[in-house]
């Protein structure tokens, strides 16, 4: 497909998939992966590594489609959500791996029994040779190269898949060609088409869509309701400190619990990072609203500031768990599809129900305590 089409398949498909139309965002993909997988293989080096963190970028963009306005802009964004995931992605490993235990390693053994040493050792070599043949290409011509071999080297394909000037990708091409030997372009040549992601990573993501929450809808898996009302215990009399220090504890306790159920079935160390990194979020959030209370019951007589730090608390906490956590989970949700698509449906149906619940009655406890302690303070 050339990038003409291309362009006029976003354009047409993009608003239906907007609406919720997973078949329109489906042959979106179809037609921009190779776009996208190039940009993040171009940074991480990495395959597999690139075809997830490609999954992650359209998964993230497809929940947030509604904040697009306009259809031109849809590559470009996905773009920047792409390497923004394949930076983040090296800034984790940079800060090293999570140590594993004995007992992780033995059940993680038990539940995948991965390939044999032989495998391990080859795909290894593979990913050894791939990241080198990637590092001895100059930094800003492997994107455009990635893509030049995958999309039937057209350099005007190129440009414009990239955002890019046909003088600019032709120039890039050209320094590439100066800088690498012929033998090494003719070996990158062959990876780039060989690693080129085809119908089966569409239908990956096809498959993560059918228990991906829809765009702008509200859906979250952490029993938000019992977040909050135990975060929310704190308010009532705004100031006091024993009633601080009880939401306090309930606030820590419901991020704990949650997490680790969470955890009991993650699916490896980078879905663990990012919830603990969720629930440190929360946590924080949680004691940064217990002190600002403590501080505007002991300096103000207005109620304006307590509402708004409410507000900004409540804000914090649904973001993370209907948001943040959602998207982190999404992974995990795509592959229990895959495996009980009847059972997954029927799970992502239930925690939904429940999260809609827990926000409401987190919501309504909250305010509800909030307005009772500004009474009963003279405030309101």
């Amino acid at each position: 497909m050339n990038a003409e089409a291309i362009d006029l398949l976003i354009r047409r498909e993009l608003p239906a998939a907007a609406r919720g139309d997973r078949d329109a965002y489906g042959r979106i993909v179809a037609a921009s992966q190779n776009t996208v997988t190039s940009v993040a293989l171009a940074i991480t080096r990495d395959v597999p590594t690139s075809e997830d963190i490609a999954q992650d970028a359209f998964l993230n963009a497809w929940q947030q489609l509604r904040k697009l306005n306009n259809p031109d802009s849809f590559l470009p964004w996905l773009r920047q959500i792409t390497r923004n995931l394949a930076r983040d992605h090296l800034r984790g490993l940079q800060r090293g791996p999570r140590p594993v235990d004995d007992a992780d390693a033995a059940i993680a053994a038990a539940a995948d029994a991965g390939p044999t040493p032989v495998q391990q050792l080859l795909d290894d070599e593979r990913q050894h040779a791939a990241a080198e043949l990637i590092s001895a290409l100059p930094e800003d011509s492997r994107e455009v190269l990635l893509l030049f071999y995958r999309e039937g080297q057209s350099s005007q394909q190129v440009a414009t898949l990239l955002g890019l000037s046909d003088a600019a990708v032709r120039k890039r091409l050209s320094r590439a060609r100066q800088l690498v030997r012929e033998d090494l372009l003719k070996r990158f040549s062959d990876f780039a088409s060989s690693t080129a992601p085809g119908a089966a990573f569409t239908a990956i993501i096809t498959t993560a869509l059918t228990v991906a929450s829809p765009p702008a809808a509200a859906a979250g898996v952490l029993g938000v309701g019992a977040l909050l009302a135990g975060k929310t215990a704190g308010k009532v009399l705004l100031g006091t400190a024993g009633s601080i220090g009880i939401g306090l504890v309930a606030a820590f306790a419901g991020i704990f619990f949650g997490l680790r159920q969470q955890l009991k079935d993650s699916i490896d160390d980078r879905e663990r990072r990012e919830l603990i990194r969720s629930a440190m979020i929360c946590a924080a959030a949680s004691i940064c609203f217990m002190v600002t209370l403590i501080l505007v019951a002991k300096t103000t007589t207005t109620w304006h500031l307590p509402v708004l730090a409410t507000l900004l608390f409540m804000a914090t906490i649904f973001y993370q768990t209907i948001v943040v956590q959602r998207r982190v989970l999404l992974r995990r949700h795509a592959r229990q599809a895959m495996h009980d698509p009847i059972a997954a449906a029927r799970l992502r149906r239930r925690e939904r129900w429940l999260c809609w619940l827990g926000g409401v009655v987190g919501f309504v406890c909250g305010f509800g305590g909030l307005i009772v302690g500004l009474i009963q303070s003279g405030r309101l």
